[in-house]
């Protein structure tokens, strides 16, 4: 071929080189490329059920002992492709390369391999590539088909401990000879189950046995159940979790001392089954166990205590030190047990929590251990626990950068710098003070079609104590296993998103209590927020939409009030004097159309937004917050999740009588601290989640309600506090501020898009199916809208009324995917508008409307509920 022709003809040998290509890329990532002749590739396990399904099936994969090459690579075997990009010739040579440690792995060795494996020609190589490809690959899963019977063997094996004892498995293997691959099918049938026909114990012991019949309600095994030996296991381990909480010092520490007994003589499907707890010797029956010495040795090596070390005590608690650098009250209060109690052992598993959440020591030793007395046995009934700590080093740098998303700022990078001093007042208090900017796109409020840049930027310090703030002894109050702490915080942060920006200070007293590992109190006093707005000159210049309806309105009175369009091009008056005209114009007002009318009430809402936009506010308010939390608790598989938290703000101020500010052109005048407005409201936030388990599957259910009421020197609640709609946690069929809301107000989009309000319902239903570890996939449905507590007689109609309520909830449906990356989840929503209350009556269904290549793209991390 000579260059001639080729430079004539550049197109065709395009496609020659692109489909060789192709070729080549296909036979490099042939899955069967490696598998031998007459060997096929394990491609897919099947489970047909034969008769039912049972909640556990899920599980029965796990106990199959070959499984098909993972896949990654939007739901492709990548692992098994880069095995299979790798030189065949090398990848004996490689499997033996690859058993050595990674610092014996040089060109030394490969050398001597080639030449093992009769490879001189290769002596020199680097084979840098085939490495990368054989160690980031996997070898492709040859169906062996004994293992095959090995497998059914333990799936059998599994349902029999789930309580089918006649379960029946079988298989079959489909081979595709040409294509190399194979399949098996298991072939699964339950049949009758056994059960628990009566429930008896025998429990020698008799404080044992006591204890027992005291929490016999909280059993996990009952007459009538399957004899399902997962569940007698739970139940063991419940028995010994209350024996040791009573006191009985390492319960069935050998396992050898609970256990359950079934007669199945008389029949496989209705068994009497008997628990027993007993000790093999009669002469050491079980002793209540008490805690005696309690030593705490605060060191910076295990190997000073007790020799390097000086001792003090404090209510019964020996501290043994080297110097004086932590006041020993600020580590009592870290120790749950005491001297004399009876051993729990819930409570040195929560003295340990307590003390690695001070965030100043790291735990070299915690022992528990029954004490010797005289003789070589340890006395049986006194238990003493060691604490070795170790300080934490006095300062603390990390600089990070964090990706994060929120309901306005959808995605964005934050980088941050944080300090944390240790023990500044030497009770083991800590200031952490840290520097941190967002940087990120939001909608673009003067086209909001499009995204323009935003950043905050905050400080932040924080001092924090391992106990309660407060000017009396509160440990008969609130006990110290609730492990209580305080907090005060002080910030400042400038951010500039939805157009004019904010310059925000904030600062609180803040109290934490956690009962358990699913109860939190939080209480904050005193928590102050100053908010002031920048550039509020330039509000029609940021809201162009708003700015376009207020011309508009403003060229229909000039048209009817010519002087007064004349003083306002002479600069005597302002959009906002002018505004106040419009407003107190009744003749005006009166003589409008319904057309006009429309327009007015558009223009008020303009208003409306401007005010609260530009409003300067300071809120002042105590907030209590109560969690209950089951999610990621493995006794709570169906976990539920509640967070309720109330806020009431402005009654300090309210004593202040100051004078009133001006107002806005349709909000009144307000008194003032200061020249600020306070606010005054009550808050109430309310989220209800609860997720059921269908094997591997989650159906995930969320409920919001959230509602403010502004009262006294407030007629709306600030907007820092207010209610919007969409995003990639609310609704997510529309972006934040996209439109949605309030109620099926007509009021022009334009305008309505950035109004919040007071009541807010949001229903989210969402379906997850893990794909393999990597990828899970969703379908989620959002319901909800916004709403005003009462008729502001604004003319929006977005007043709550339950007779109406729900044809004014917005509705959007759609699929997502979610990505596990290392420790983050990536999400990737696409969701649809189904129903929007906003459009006319006749118009609000968009199934007709739907386009399936435009969707509302939200791309956050984690979970949105």
């Amino acid at each position: 071929m000579s260059c001639k022709h080729y430079k004539n003809s550049p197109q065709k040998y395009y496609k020659i080189i692109s489909f060789a290509t192709f070729v080549g890329l296909l036979y490099a990532c042939s899955t069967t490329k490696k598998v031998p002749d007459g060997e096929y590739l394990l491609v897919k396990n099947n489970f047909q059920f034969e008769d039912k399904k049972e909640p556990f099936d899920g599980e029965l994969k796990d106990y199959v002992q070959q499984k098909p090459n993972k896949r990654q690579l939007l739901f492709m075997p990548l692992s098994l492709w880069l095995y299979n990009a790798a030189n065949p010739k090398y990848d004996t040579l490689l499997n033996e390369y690859m058993t050595y440690p990674n610092e014996l792995r040089n060109q030394k060795l490969r050398d001597s391999l080639f030449i093992k494996y009769n490879m001189k020609n290769s002596v020199g190589k680097s084979l840098f590539f085939d490495r990368l490809y054989h160690n980031w690959g996997s070898a492709p899963v040859i169906l062996d088909l004994t293992k095959t019977s090995k497998s059914a063997e333990s799936i059998k094996k599994r349902m029999t401990y789930r309580g089918y004892w006649d379960a029946d498995v079988k298989f079959k293997h489909e081979l595709d000879s040409s294509a190399k691959k194979a399949a098996v099918n298991y072939f699964i049938t339950h049949n009758q189950p056994t059960y628990i026909k009566d429930y008896y114990y025998n429990i020698s012991d008799p404080n044992i046995k006591s204890i027992y019949q005291q929490k016999i309600r909280e059993t996990l095994v009952k007459k009538g159940q399957i004899l399902d030996q997962t569940i007698l296991e739970k139940e063991v381990s419940r028995i010994n979790d209350v024996m040791r909480e009573y006191g009985y010092y390492r319960f069935n520490s050998l396992g050898d001392e609970v256990g359950f007994v079934a007669d199945s003589l008389k029949s496989t499907k209705q068994v009497p089954l008997v628990l027993e707890i007993r000790k093999d010797s009669l002469d050491s029956p079980y002793k209540q166990a008490t805690i005696g010495n309690i030593d705490v040795a605060i060191v910076d090596e295990a190997k000073d205590f007790p020799n390097n070390t000086r001792q003090d005590s404090l209510r019964g608690i020996r501290f043994h030190k080297t110097d004086n650098s932590y006041d020993s009250r600020s580590i009592w209060r870290a120790i749950i047990i005491g001297n004399k109690q009876v051993y729990d052992q819930k409570k040195l598993d929560l003295t340990k929590r307590n003390i690695l959440a001070m965030n100043n020591f790291s735990i070299l030793k915690a022992r528990d251990s029954l004490r010797r007395g005289g003789t070589s046995s340890p006395n049986d009934s006194i238990v003493d626990v060691t604490y070795i700590l170790k300080p934490l080093p006095k300062y603390d740098l990390k600089v990070g950068t964090d990706l994060n998303y929120s309901e306005v700022l959808n995605f964005g990078i934050s980088p941050s710098v944080d300090l944390t001093t240790r023990n500044i007042f030497g009770g083991a208090e800590n200031l952490t003070t840290s520097l941190s900017g967002t940087f990120g796109r939001i909608v673009n409020p003067k086209n909001i079609d499009n995204r323009i840049w935003a950043y905050e930027i905050s400080a932040q310090a924080s001092l924090n104590f391992p106990r309660l703030l407060l000017p009396f002894n509160y440990y008969k109050l609130i006990p110290k296993r609730y492990s209580p702490t305080s907090s005060i915080t002080l910030g400042v942060s400038d951010q500039s998103n939805i157009g004019l920006g904010r310059l925000n200070f904030n600062t609180g007293l803040n109290y934490l209590a956690t009962v358990n590992d699913k109860v939190t109190h939080r209480l904050t006093l005193f928590n102050t927020q100053l908010s002031l707005t920048k550039n509020k000159d330039a509000y029609y210049d940021y809201f162009v939409n708003d700015n376009a309806i207020r011309e508009e309105f403003f060229a229909d009175y000039f048209a009817y009030k010519p002087s007064v369009a004349n003083d306002f091009k002479a600069g005597l008056l302002t959009i906002d004097q002018v505004s106040q005209k419009i407003i107190a114009d009744t003749d005006y007002l009166n003589g409008l159309d319904q057309q006009g009318v429309d327009r007015f009430v558009a223009f008020v809402g303009t208003l409306v937004n401007k005010d609260r936009q530009t409003q300067d506010v300071l809120i002042s308010s105590f907030i209590y917050n109560f969690i209950y939390n089951e999610i990621g608790k493995k006794d709570y598989p169906n976990a539920f999740y509640f967070n309720g938290k109330i806020e009431l703000a402005g009654n300090i101020f309210s004593i202040f009588n100051q004078k009133r500010s001006d107002g806005g052109v349709v909000t009144s005048p307000e008194r003032t601290i200061f020249n600020i407005p306070y606010a005054q409201f009550v808050k109430f936030d309310f989220d209800f989640r609860k997720y059921f388990k269908f094997g591997n599957n989650t159906l995930a259910l969320r409920q919001f309600v959230g509602i403010g009421i502004p009262y006294g020197n407030s007629s709306n609640m600030p907007v820092i506090r207010s209610y919007f709609n969409g995003g990639p946690n609310d609704i997510r069929a529309w972006v934040p501020f996209g439109g949605l809301g309030p109620a099926d107000s007509q009021v022009d989009e334009r305008v309505r898009t950035y109004m919040t309000d007071n009541l807010k319902l949001t229903t989210n239903i969402e379906f997850r199916m893990p794909f393999n570890d990597m990828y899970e996939g969703a379908i989620f449905t959002d319901i909800g809208n916004i709403w005003s507590l009462k008729n502001y007689n604004n003319g929006y109609g977005d007043e709550f009324k339950f007779n109406k309520f729900i044809r004014q909830v917005g509705v959007g449906s759609g699929f997502g995917l979610r990505v596990n990356i290392a420790y983050i989840k990536l999400r990737l929503d696409l969701a649809y508008k189904i129903y929007e209350p906003n459009k006319p009556e006749g118009d609000r269904w968009r199934l007709k409307h739907l386009q399936p290549f435009k969707p509302t793209l939200n791309i956050a991390f984690g979970y949105p509920f």
